[in-house]
């Protein structure tokens, strides 16, 4: 990603503007992201500093970032010494990507004291330092192992800037003599040359200006580039389906007509369109991979187990078999010869009254080999029983389980996958769940929509909310929407009993749709009738209802926002 020191001078520079800001609060949503809320008169901002691997970055951010219910001790710290602290500076160190934030505000004894926040924004080596005005560290996100690191980053030692690599500041330089300089190496690629040479460019940017380099002038690039810096062009390369690929903070034309290009009117507005679906992607896909990875594990086994059970109900569909065999030694005991391998009888049951051989055990008399197979017979009759139940236990829990799996596929927020973690535990498949977390019952936060006449709909986001929504909430007269034999939400329109135009059930059958397996896909069958028709049977697992009387129709997903 183009996040270098070039594109962070711009961020630094949009930044000033929250100086004098009071800190009014401190989150912190993941490990090592902090959100600080500024605040002054006409002022008021979200500032997001991300440490994250392959995201790091500081930028002003409109977004709403999803925060734990017990504040890290990280985030504990930071509250303690930077509550209510005024910001004094915002600087960069030169073109690196390291921006200090300097404060100003009272320690426990009442003396005035300047503390900082410094983001290091280089890789895989980001962290955000708590640093003391005496220079020395309260903490870090990511402390340094004092073994494998020649550079100590945790609490109580002396803060020091990562060793600079000596390159060319193209804001301090004259754009001439640094031409002149590149141009001394006559190394093949011009791109790693600049890479080697300038300070705080990225890789995109030295492929960028080698490429313009084949119809302009090196020194007219490097004005270029020191314009482009000092007040740039944020754009965003963007795929055809609107993907985000790559941002920078000057025009890319080394792609040609590859990518599209989407432009914006601050960096900070570039990098929250940028990185936060991504990054909110990726929070999500790590908080569920150890629910998804024990749902796809129980799956795999629940099918496994159902198919052995099926084949072995295979097995047994000839047991009629062991009791005419039965009956034919029985029949047939006087002919029959003690120790005798094998018996040749007339079968009666057969219309033809043809002969047929049946095996023994020559241990066994021919009357205890008669009753060897009535025995058997009844085994069979029992297991077939059995089996039967069981099969059908197997096929409940895997919709169950193909339930939660879409459930998780169409999670959007932490709150989601909790929800989902909690009803796997009631439902015994976690073992060792928070019993604090499950004895603290809050209400679930529904999707909500308005239909047409001004109803009340709500959409379950998984199998404990549709319980919710349909058993708790719901009354009788209300209309219930699922689509057909797909795995999805509970739709429910709130209208106690009264008529529903065309529109709204058009409408609500869209958002099951819409919140379903099928959500891909088009003319999308979907079943709908009163709530009074639905029924959860006793004992049934989350979310599993049947239902009678319902009517069908075929739409296609609905796509806008819910209200909020």
């Amino acid at each position: 990603m183009a996040f270098d020191g070039g594109f962070l001078h711009s961020v630094t520079t949009e930044l000033q503007q929250a100086v004098d800001c009071h800190v009014d609060k401190i989150y912190q949503p993941a490990r090592d992201v902090l959100v600080l809320s500024l605040r002054k008169k006409g002022f008021v901002k979200r500032l997001v500093l991300s440490a994250a691997s392959g995201t790091a970055r500081v930028h002003f951010t409109e977004q709403k970032y999803e925060n734990p219910d017990t504040p890290p001790m990280f985030c504990m710290l930071a509250r303690k010494i930077f509550s209510s602290a005024k910001l004094t500076s915002v600087q960069q160190k030169g073109l690196e990507r390291v921006i200090e934030f300097t404060f100003d505000t009272a320690n426990e004894m009442g003396d005035r004291i300047k503390p900082k926040i410094v983001c290091e924004l280089i890789g895989n080596s980001s962290n955000i330092i708590l640093v003391g005005e005496d220079g020395k560290i309260y903490d870090a996100v990511h402390r340094s192992d004092i073994e494998k690191s020649d550079r100590l980053v945790m609490s109580g030692a002396t803060y020091r800037y990562p060793e600079s690599q000596n390159k060319i500041n193209i804001l301090n330089a004259d754009p001439q003599k640094t031409a002149e300089e590149i141009m001394s190496n006559n190394a093949k690629d011009l791109s790693q040359v600049l890479l080697q040479t300038l300070e705080g460019v990225s890789p995109l940017v030295c492929r960028e200006i080698a490429h313009q380099s084949e119809n302009r002038p090196l020194i007219a690039l490097m004005q270029k580039l020191k314009d482009s810096i000092l007040s740039g062009e944020f754009v965003m390369l963007c795929k055809e389906d609107g993907a985000p690929v790559d941002f920078c903070y000057m025009p890319i034309t080394q792609y040609g007509s590859l990518y599209t290009i989407k432009r914006f009117a601050s960096p900070s507005a570039l990098l929250d369109a940028f990185y936060f679906e991504r990054e909110n992607a990726a929070r999500i896909h790590k908080a569920s991979s150890d629910i998804s990875k024990l749902v796809s594990n129980l799956l795999t086994r629940a099918r496994r187990r159902m198919a052995v059970r099926e084949k072995e109900l295979e097995q047994n569909r000839d047991r009629e078999d062991l009791r005419i065999k039965g009956e034919l030694i029985k029949a047939n005991l006087y002919v029959i010869e003690q120790g005798s391998a094998t018996a040749r009888v007339q079968n009666y049951y057969d219309e033809n009254l043809s002969e047929i051989e049946i095996p023994l055990d020559p241990a066994l008399s021919p009357a205890a080999n008669a009753a060897k197979y009535f025995k058997d017979y009844k085994k069979s009759c029992g297991a077939v029983q059995s089996l039967g139940a069981l099969i059908e236990s197997d096929k409940e829990e895997i919709e169950y389980l193909e339930s939660v799996s879409e459930s998780l596929e169409r999670s959007k927020t932490l709150a989601d996958i909790a929800e989902i973690r909690e009803e796997l535990s009631l439902g015994g498949y976690i073992k060792f769940a928070n019993k604090k977390q499950n004895r603290k019952k809050q209400q679930p936060k529904l999707t909500e929509y308005k239909s047409a006449e001004g109803y009340r709909i709500l959409v379950g986001k998984n199998n404990m909310q549709n319980d919710y929504i349909t058993c708790a909430l719901a009354s009788k007269g209300d209309m219930w929407f699922h689509t057909k034999n797909i795995h999805g939400s509970h739709v429910v329109v709130f209208c106690g009993g009264g008529p529903l135009s065309n529109e709204t059930i058009i409408f609500a059958a869209s958002l099951a749709a819409k919140n379903s397996k099928a959500s891909s896909s088009s003319n999308v069958p979907v079943d709908y009738t009163p709530v009074k028709y639905v029924k959860k049977p006793v004992g049934a697992k989350a979310g599993m209802v049947i239902y009678t009387t319902n009517k069908t129709v075929f739409v296609n997903p609905y796509v806008e926002e819910a209200i909020q």
